[in-house]
């Protein structure tokens, strides 16, 4: 459709746009088929993973009691972000694809993926931390009756933390990193056993450790999405991969009513409705400004021009699924998903597990073996 005519008033343009305006029931109807379909992926991504730690648990306990028959989880490397980094780095410089933690690579790559491809619908539709922060956004709103917000002059400035993060982690393991350390980190007891010591890390976790994680619960309580928006080093890698993304948020200003609804209920407080395409690295792509809009054609994901063609939710919530998901199971289809280390080997290592060379600090980048 066309920009509006100079001429047309905007008492012309609502009377044009009135037969396309949903109201009522049939517009909360449009809003919960939008809302459901991430719901969907976000709670079948959840089982997921806590299928993966309650399987992982198991797994680990049997060790511990002799039994080497059982199988290892795969995908519980996605919460080792650090070793997927560096494994990452090894195999753009060497070529060579780790086998130590392979499934966590994947998930990196499948996560970047996203990220350049889809926005960030990754950390809005994919990750159990987003999901979990945007519960306890939801509890925030209930309990204060409002959406909060922190003032633009505190929000700008705690935004860069990510950035900040991230540049810190890029520094760290890109330039200061030699390539013979990074093969030896790779191979070093600590991280052949890094999957174990986090589980461990949990199952025993300290009182400071508590501390922390309760502070971080209240904060994202009273202000929504602190760990998303201002501490996540991932998220500030996706915003900026997704600035290339084909896909974005448009808005076609001829049939837009200029109600604002649409940036009302943007989570991260994007002026959606002043936008032609939102482009910021903020947006997660999930979809509630379209949800939220009245009227359909205004406000949809649309491709680049000269394409332009609109993608409906549904459909963009099948992109989102199938990359990540369909990219998990071609890893293993292609045997690159499940690690070498041996139920043998892990079982030597738990049960030495104490020993300094197990010590984040100590034993990572000494040359060891993968029997040492």
């Amino acid at each position: 459709m066309s920009e509006i005519p100079p001429t047309e008033t905007s008492a012309a343009k609502l009377a044009r746009l009135k037969p396309l305006v949903l109201k009522g029931p049939a517009l909360r109807a449009r809003q919960r088929r939008i809302e459901r379909l991430r719901l969907a992926v976000q709670v079948a991504s959840l089982a997921v993973v806590a299928w993966i730690g309650f399987r992982f648990v198991q797994w680990v306990s049997g060790l511990q009691a002799g039994d080497l028959s059982a199988a290892r989880p795969a995908g519980v490397e996605g919460f080792l972000p650090i070793s997927s980094l560096i494994t990452l780095r090894h195999w753009v410089e060497s070529g060579e694809l780790s086998r130590v933690h392979p499934a966590g690579l994947v998930i990196l790559v499948l996560a970047i993926g996203t990220g350049v491809l889809l926005k960030k619908a990754f950390c809005s539709w994919i990750c159990p931390v987003g999901f979990v922060s945007e519960s306890l956004a939801s509890v925030g709103r209930r309990l204060f009756r409002r959406k909060l917000r922190l003032p633009r002059g505190f929000d700008w400035p705690l935004r860069s933390l990510k950035y900040l993060l991230l540049a810190f982690f890029v520094w760290a393991i890109f330039v200061t990193m030699k390539a013979p350390e990074i093969a030896a980190f790779l191979n070093s007891p600590y991280n052949r056993v890094a999957d174990v010591k986090m589980m461990l890390f949990f199952a025993n976790i300290s009182v400071l450790a508590l501390k922390v994680l309760a502070v971080l619960v209240v904060l994202s309580v009273v202000v929504p999405y602190v760990w998303c928006r201002y501490l996540c080093p991932y998220g500030a890698l996706l915003g900026f991969l997704s600035l290339a993304s084909p896909l974005k948020i448009t808005r076609t200003a001829s049939s837009c009513i200029d109600c604002g609804l649409c940036a009302r209920a943007c989570p991260a407080g994007i002026g959606v409705d002043r936008a032609k395409r939102v482009r910021s690295d903020e947006c997660t792509a999930c979809l509630s400004c379209v949800a939220a809009c009245p009227v359909p054609i205004a406000l949809q994901v649309e491709t680049l021009s000269p394409w332009r063609r609109a993608v409906r939710p549904a459909v963009f919530a099948a992109m989102v699924f199938g990359l990540f998901y369909g990219g998990i199971q071609v890893a293993k289809l292609s045997g690159y998903w499940a690690t070498d280390i041996t139920n043998e080997e892990y079982r030597r290592r738990i049960a030495e597990i104490d020993a300094p060379k197990y010590h984040h600090g100590r034993g990572e980048i000494q040359p060891y073996g993968p029997q040492d």
